[in-house]
């Protein structure tokens, strides 16, 4: 009987600290490149967490070094930074594709990205711009929305269809009433992934933009990212990105996955 109590004792110790390290986690995610810096109540807020818990977590997590204080509120911390740039570097992905990318961007004058999904949103991994100073000015790190921009829509059209039609279900949970129009822009640009490989967003995002997309497949596992290329509706046109620029992304596309399997 005593043995049984200490497991017991012991498995509720485990669970509690699985509980913190999931909060803890779920706090470092609100932080954004657009938000780097919060308070204990934006924190609450965001979070969803009680005012109590996410004061202890801060106060932990600055001490690890997680998190830094920033006058009465908080930021990221050196820890989460490198933890960051060690799972970018190794993405093998991103050293073998920048070259690619890079010298895409240069010929068109466009900006090249590389994103995958971070719960129902996108991130970017990757952004090779021109020299151009017509070209768009976004960040590694940079979260957009999976229905409306054209790496969502591309991210979208590469699953296979139960995990696309379990995502478009949390999605519509949580847009509510913009959902049926962003349903009707997502199935048309379905469609057209079927017949041409790629994924458009003009100016649904951000109405000053225009963008490309297609799935990129990793030789190993199923990890699924996505590649684009975009800029400013004015330098970067729907005719531009119909009649050249999103063959040439798919083309690019196919090359890397090439790339990817060749390599050891």
């Amino acid at each position: 009987m005593e043995q049984t109590s200490e497991n017991d004792s012991a498995n509720q110790r485990g669970t509690a600290g699985v509980a913190a390290l999931a909060r803890g986690l779920e706090l470092l995610r609100c932080f954004t490149p657009q938000e780097p810096v919060l308070s204990n109540a934006e924190l609450t807020q965001r979070s969803g967490l009680a005012k109590s818990t996410v004061s202890r977590l801060t106060r932990t997590l600055v001490e690890l070094g997680y998190l830094r204080r920033s006058g009465r509120a908080y930021g990221v911390g050196p820890a989460v930074l490198a933890l960051g740039y060690a799972a970018l570097a190794n993405l093998r992905l991103r050293e073998l594709a920048r070259p690619q990318m890079q010298a895409l961007a240069d010929a068109t004058q466009t900006l090249v990205s590389l994103a995958t999904r971070d719960r129902l949103a996108m991130i970017y991994l990757e952004n090779c711009r021109s020299a151009a100073s017509v070209t768009l000015r976004v960040s590694v790190g940079t979260q957009l929305p999976l229905a409306t921009t054209s790496v969502g829509r591309a991210f979208l059209a590469g699953l296979p269809a139960a995990e696309r039609t379990f995502l478009t279900g949390q999605l519509a949970a949580r847009e509510g009433a913009a959902w049926p129009a962003q349903a009707a822009a997502l199935e048309r640009e379905l469609r057209r992934y079927a017949e041409h490989g790629y994924c458009l967003s003009l100016g649904e995002w951000k109405k000053d933009t225009n963008a490309a997309a297609t799935p990129l497949h990793l030789a190993e596992g199923n990890e699924l990212l996505v590649l684009s290329i975009g800029g400013p509706a004015f330098a970067v046109t729907a005719r531009q990105l119909e009649d050249e620029l999103a063959a040439r992304l798919v083309a690019l596309a196919r090359h890397i996955e090439t790339l990817l399997a060749r390599a050891p």
